[in-house]
């Protein structure tokens, strides 16, 4: 047995350069994490596939120096990572002469596409004089699980295998404990002059102003490769003709304003990024690095989100996850008949157990949130087909919330996890210590999440509607029964009169947790909140104690427990925002959903990148800065790449109503710094639509530009 691959060059060389930051490539099962500069200095740096890393260690070296950096950055679309870099003062050109700084241009051009990552490294020579180089890549594989990675310990670990060496490059591998053979192929083009187990040495000859190129390849698996040079232009190509092609099916937007304009821009690519195609149709995965990644409610709030954008995302969610719906009892992984997956993983951690997530349960809103999807999919395609496929797994999702979901019969939908493995909370706050009550002591399960019953209440009205669709009237009628009837048994036991909003959550002993927190906002999402209700709910969570300026905090600022950079007891989460937003609009305050969508454009025009995080800090919005980042947070993630997608949606009024061909926008409003905004080839039932929004003297005026496939536009001026 070998040990694990440790890499040859000093340690310092290992460490980034100060203030800079990751960059992360992804696709389909696969992501690289890197400095700036291209390299893998090890840490949590690397190449994954499949929850494994497989390259851990990646150095370039220059006659046995590391080149500086001058610039980097990942092509709009987050496709490509393109790095410039140049020599430092080396003593000797090869010539008996010095090398000074700045002569020698390296650009490194990476891209990942079907497991392998390509690169191509262009060198020239400014200097006017010859030079002999000395070119080393340095590399590793240790083959690490993802989640000791990120920091969990193991006791033991497979069998690392000696180095395979072909004409032009090696094969690295392992056995883990699961039995699985995992492998890495390096190859390189030109061949190298020198190829060992970590290194492998380039000697080159360039002439004043001259040039080279030589390409890297790294391959997860076994498979046939085209030869790197080759393989690079072929691979580039695919992925170019691909993403052109998933691009023509959605709708696109344009306006006047250039912000709004960057941060929708932005959210597509990274939606594009993260979306992988899987045998059920694509699916989002949650966010990189670390949840790179299957996540049940992850995708179904992102499908949710760019429903009106484009509607298939939801289908292939659906699917995937009906695919996945659980069909026993399992205490070790938080299953039960009918119940929708939390998270997959398909690492050597997750295999064998060691890890409780290869296929894990424990997210109690996953379930009601397939039905609600379902139920929106219907209303924005009128795909009865679909869904008459997909009823017996709305049924099953039904069946779990009456037989498992409700434990203690009071009624109401709650958790308790089966496994010490799994996790505590199980609501979108998943945190530890994120259920509490108003003297700061945690809840104690089954606990009865405020959203949750939001859900149940909204999946029965979708599951309603879609036994309608498919002629069954009376499972309709009664499902409808019990919506009403959730939403009077709620109103009585959640509302909290001083608070002014309904309670976070009841515990196990049915005491209300009285904290005035965002997931109340979802009462109006679900539209289970009484309508006499919303007007005192809108103006709480947009008390500055809420409302920081950027967004709507998870708990205000008189919380026991409220610390602005906490993760889930005082941060901002957009997509929180943005479901929020939604019952806002749905309940008649438009106006109010304009006002968290302007703070959250705002926040995105602090970032370089236009992007919205996972989260970010809740602190008070100060006059000339931006919001204060939390550390760790996932960027891109998936949710909140969708948030600004739904809240244009939102805030323009956009429905569906596919059996009379007919697309509406009820009563929109346009952003304040928005003159203009046109909606292009927005579809429908084989037809589409271009828009153009004018604000007018009395409002917004619409010009419908084009409509084909017998598609109508309709909008419903403001009462």
């Amino acid at each position: 047995m070998m040990d694990a691959p440790v890499p040859m060059v000093a340690a310092e060389d290992n460490t980034e350069p100060q203030n800079s930051h990751a960059m992360t490539l992804k696709h389909g099962e696969s992501f690289a994490v890197s400095g700036p500069d291209g390299e893998l200095g090890g840490g949590s740096q690397g190449f994954f596939h499949r929850d494994t890393r497989h390259l851990s260690f990646l150095c370039l070296r220059l006659n046995g120096a590391r080149p500086m950096q001058l610039s980097a950055g990942l092509q709009a679309d987050n496709s490509v990572l393109t790095a410039d870099l140049t020599n430092p003062a080396l003593p000797d050109n090869g010539f008996g002469a010095p090398l000074g700084r700045g002569q020698l241009h390296l650009r490194r051009t990476r891209f990942l596409w079907g497991g392998t990552w390509h690169e191509r490294l262009a060198i020239r020579n400014f200097s006017g004089a010859p030079c002999r180089l000395r070119l080393e890549f340095h590399f590793a594989a240790d083959f690490a699980d993802l989640f000791e990675v990120r920091g969990r310990r193991r006791a033991l670990h497979g069998e690392h295998h000696r180095p395979d060496f072909k004409d032009n490059g090696v094969h690295l591998s392992y056995t883990g404990l699961d039995g699985i053979r995992r492998q890495t192929a390096l190859c390189f083009d030109p061949p190298p002059r020198l190829l060992e187990a970590q290194r492998a040495v380039h000697e080159l000859v360039l002439g004043a102003n001259g040039r080279t190129t030589l390409f890297l390849s790294v391959r997860c698996g076994e498979g046939q490769e085209l030869p790197p040079r080759r393989g690079f232009g072929v691979a580039l190509h695919q992925s170019r003709a691909a993403r052109h092609l998933s691009n023509a099916k959605l709708a696109r937007v344009d306006s006047n304003d250039t912000l709004l304009n960057a941060v929708l821009r932005r959210s597509v690519a990274d939606l594009s990024m993260l979306v992988t195609d899987t045998p059920h149709g694509p699916y989002p995965y949650a966010g990189t690095p670390w949840y790179s990644t299957p996540f049940g409610r992850d995708a179904l709030i992102t499908a949710w989100q760019t429903l009106w954008l484009d509607p298939g995302l939801a289908h292939g969610v659906l699917h995937f996850l009906a695919a996945h719906q659980a069909r026993e009892v399992n205490a070790e992984n938080d299953a039960e008949p009918g119940k929708i997956l939390h998270e997959m993983r398909q690492g050597e951690m997750a295999l064998l157990g060691e890890i409780p997530f290869r296929h894990y349960y424990g997210s109690v809103d996953s379930t009601p949130l397939f039905i609600m999807l379902a139920g929106a999919y219907l209303d924005r395609t009128g795909d009865t087909d679909t869904l008459q496929g997909l009823w017996p797994h709305i049924e099953a999702a039904l069946g779990w919330i009456d037989q498992h979901g409700d434990s203690d019969g009071d009624g109401f939908v709650e958790y308790l996890r089966k496994t010490p493995n799994g996790l505590v909370n199980q609501g979108w706050k998943d945190s530890h210590d994120a259920i509490f009550h108003d003297d700061g002591s945690i809840a104690e399960g089954p606990i009865a999440l405020v959203e949750l019953q939001a859900y149940v209440h909204a999946a029965w009205l979708a599951a309603a509607r879609i036994a309608r669709a498919l002629g069954q009237a009376t499972r309709a009628i009664q499902l409808e029964t019990r919506a009403t009837e959730l939403q009077e048994r709620f109103d009585a036991a959640f509302w909290d009169a001083e608070l002014g909003s309904y309670v976070l959550a009841l515990d196990g002993r049915k005491r209300p947790c009285r904290i005035r927190s965002s997931n109340a906002g979802h009462a109006l999402f679900g539209g289970i909140a009484r309508p006499d209700r919303a007007a005192q709910m809108v103006r709480a969570l947009l008390e500055p104690d809420a409302f920081c300026g950027w967004g709507i905090r998870t708990v205000t600022s008189r919380a026991a427990r409220f610390n602005p950079m906490s993760y889930h007891n005082g941060s901002v989460w957009p997509h929180d925002n943005a479901l929020i937003a939604e019952g806002f609009a749905r309940y008649g305050y438009r106006q109010a959903a304009m006002q968290v969508f302007s703070g959250l454009l705002g926040a995105a025009g602090h970032d370089p990148a236009h992007r919205l995080p996972e989260l970010f800090c809740g602190f008070r919005r100060r006059q000339g800065e931006g919001p204060t980042l939390y550390p760790v947070a996932c960027s891109p993630q998936a949710w909140a790449a969708g948030t600004p997608i739904a809240l244009l949606g939102v805030c323009l009024g956009l429905r569906f109503d596919p059996a009379r061909r007919t697309i509406l926008l009820d009563s929109p409003l346009l952003p304040p710094s928005v003159d203009h905004l046109a909606l292009h080839n927005l579809q429908l039932g084989g037809g589409r639509a271009d828009i153009l929004l004018r604000r007018g003297g009395n409002g917004v005026q619409m010009e419908v530009l084009e409509q084909t496939g017998g598609v109508q536009v309709r909008m419903l001026p403001a009462a």
